[in-house]
C-alpha cells in the first residue's frame, strides 16, 4: 500500500468537550499533516515536521480543508435504503406498510449484494467509515453486508435480525433457526478483518419470549459481540410490548430478563423511558442511541440527552436510515441540535463533532482503533470543506473561529461537505471535491 502524506488542517478529539470554548479537549493544527502507512496513521503533527520524515511518501494537499476522523453511525438499517422518505402515520404503520415488504426482497442474494454496494457508496459519500447496521432476517443479507465491507476494508458492525412473529411470512425465522444462522455468521465474520457481529433481536414486538431466550444464549456464548435492538421509540409500540410481555416490569425488562444488557448493548431511540429503566441502563452501562431525523420524521418524540447524561449514561447518535431521512451524520447533528434546543439543551459544535467521531467510538469500545487521528489508529479519515455550497461559502466569509466553522458544517453540511473519505488510508470518493 502506498505511503501517503495528507496535508490540511488537522482536528482530533482527546476527550469530550465540556463547554463551547473547551479547546483543551482536542488537538488542532492549522498547517498539519498525517503520514499513513499500512492502513494506519503512522504520524501526526505540523506539516513542516512531517514533511522531513515523509521519505518520499505520496503527498496529497487537502488545504484549506479539515482532516478529521471518519464519522461513525451506530444505528442504521441496511435493507431500508429504498424506503427512505416513505409517508406513513407513525412507526408501526410505517413498518407494516413499507419496511417489512421491502425487507422480504433480501432473501434474494443477488438483490442483497446489489443493494450492499449502493449502501456502502452512500455511507462513504457522506463521510461515514464505520456503522452498526441491522440486516434483514435473511442470512443472505448479512452475508452481502459483510462481504461488501470486506471488499472495502471497512470497520463495520452488523447482524441479521431475529424476528419470529408479527411480520409477513417471508420475514420470519424461528428461535432455533435464528440462533443457528446467527451463530454461523458469528463464526464466519466476527473478528475477521475489521468486521464485528451484533446479535440483533429486532425489538420485543417481533420476537417471542423463546426467541429472546435464544438471543440471551447467543450473547452469553459470544461476549465480545455487540447486541442491538429498539426500545421505547413510540407510545403504541410500548403499549403493544406490554400486552405481549405482561410479566415484564417495563419495556426494558424484556431485554434485561434475558441477559442482554451491558456495555455492548445499543438501545435504539430510548425516548419514553421510566425512571427504573434509566437506572438499569446506567447500572448496566448500556447505550441509548439518539436518532434525531427518524424521531422527527415518524413523530416519535424528543430524546432527553441531558437527563440520561445526568445518570452517567453515555449516549450514542445515529442516522437510523430508513426511518431516518439522511445518511449524513452532519444532518443528523443538525436535527439533533434542534431537538435538544426544544428542551433547552445545547449541542455546541465541539461536542457535536466529538460525538460523531471519538464519542461514538467510545460507546463501541473501539476508540483505540477508530474515531481519532492518533498515531496507531486506523486511517479512516474525512476531509471537510466548509465552503462546499454557495450558501455555505457566503456564510463562511464572516466566520472567524474554528467553532463557528464547525457549527456551519453541523447545520448546513451534507455529502457535498465531504471532500474526500479515506478508509484504511485509501481514498473512496470517486469525485473528490477540490
Amino acid at each position: 500500500m502506498t505511503r501517503k502524506l495528507l496535508r490540511g488542517r488537522v482536528l482530533s478529539f482527546r476527550a469530550e468537550p465540556q463547554t463551547p470554548d473547551d479547546t483543551q479537549s482536542f488537538d488542532y493544527i492549522e498547517d498539519g499533516a498525517l503520514i499513513i502507512s499500512g492502513g494506519k496513521i503512522e504520524a501526526v503533527g505540523p506539516y513542516a515536521n512531517l514533511r522531513l520524515q515523509a521519505n518520499g511518501a505520496k503527498e496529497v494537499d487537502h488545504r484549506p480543508h479539515i482532516l478529521m476522523a471518519g464519522f461513525i453511525d451506530t444505528h442504521i438499517h441496511f435493507p431500508q435504503v429504498q424506503v427512505v422518505a416513505s409517508w406513513a402515520e407513525q412507526l408501526l404503520d410505517w413498518l407494516n406498510t413499507y419496511t417489512f415488504p421491502e425487507e422480504t426482497r433480501y432473501a434474494d442474494a443477488a438483490h442483497a449484494r446489489a443493494m450492499a454496494s449502493r449502501f456502502y457508496d452512500q455511507l462513504l459519500d457522506h463521510g461515514t467509515t464505520t456503522a452498526m447496521a441491522y440486516c434483514s432476517v435473511h442470512k443472505t443479507s448479512a452475508e452481502a453486508y459483510f462481504e461488501e465491507a470486506a471488499k472495502r476494508n471497512m470497520c463495520m458492525i452488523g447482524g441479521k435480525v431475529l424476528m419470529d412473529r408479527n411480520a409477513p411470512d417471508g420475514l420470519l425465522d424461528t428461535p432455533q433457526s435464528g440462533y443457528d444462522d446467527s451463530k454461523a455468521l458469528i463464526e464466519k465474520w466476527h473478528g475477521v478483518g475489521r468486521a464485528h457481529y451484533a446479535i440483533t433481536p429486532r425489538f420485543a414486538i417481533t420476537s417471542t419470549p423463546e426467541q429472546m431466550e435464544m438471543a440471551g444464549v447467543l450473547a452469553a456464548e459470544h461476549r465480545t459481540c455487540f447486541v442491538q435492538t429498539h426500545l421505547s421509540e413510540n407510545h403504541d409500540e410500548i403499549a403493544y410490548t406490554a400486552e405481549l410481555y405482561p410479566q415484564a416490569r417495563d419495556y426494558l425488562d424484556v431485554y434485561e430478563s434475558h441477559g442482554l444488557l451491558g456495555p455492548k448493548m445499543f438501545l435504539g431511540h430510548s425516548i419514553h423511558l421510566k425512571d427504573r429503566e434509566i437506572g438499569v441502563i446506567a447500572e448496566t452501562g448500556s447505550h441509548p442511541v439518539f436518532c434525531p431525523t427518524s424521531n422527527l420524521f415518524l413523530g416519535s418524540g424528543l430524546f432527553d440527552d441531558a437527563k440520561l447524561r445526568k445518570h452517567g449514561i453515555v449516549n450514542a447518535i445515529a442516522t437510523d436510515i430508513g426511518g431516518g431521512t439522511s445518511y449524513s451524520m452532519l444532518q443528523t447533528l443538525n436535527e439533533g441540535y434542534k431537538i435538544l434546543q426544544l428542551q433547552r439543551q445545547r449541542m455546541h459544535a465541539f461536542r457535536a463533532f466529538y460525538w460523531i467521531t471519538r464519542g461514538n467510538a467510545v460507546t463501541l469500545g473501539l476508540q483505540d482503533k477508530i474515531g481519532t487521528l492518533d498515531e496507531g489508529s486506523d486511517a479512516d479519515i474525512v476531509v471537510l470543506n466548509s465552503s462546499a455550497t454557495p450558501a455555505m461559502a457566503l456564510r463562511a466569509e464572516r466566520i472567524t473561529t474554528l467553532a463557528e466553522e464547525l457549527f456551519l458544517m453541523q447545520i448546513m453540511g451534507d455529502d457535498r461537505t465531504i471532500a474526500q473519505t479515506y478508509v484504511a488510508g485509501v481514498a473512496q470518493k470517486k469525485k473528490a471535491v477540490i
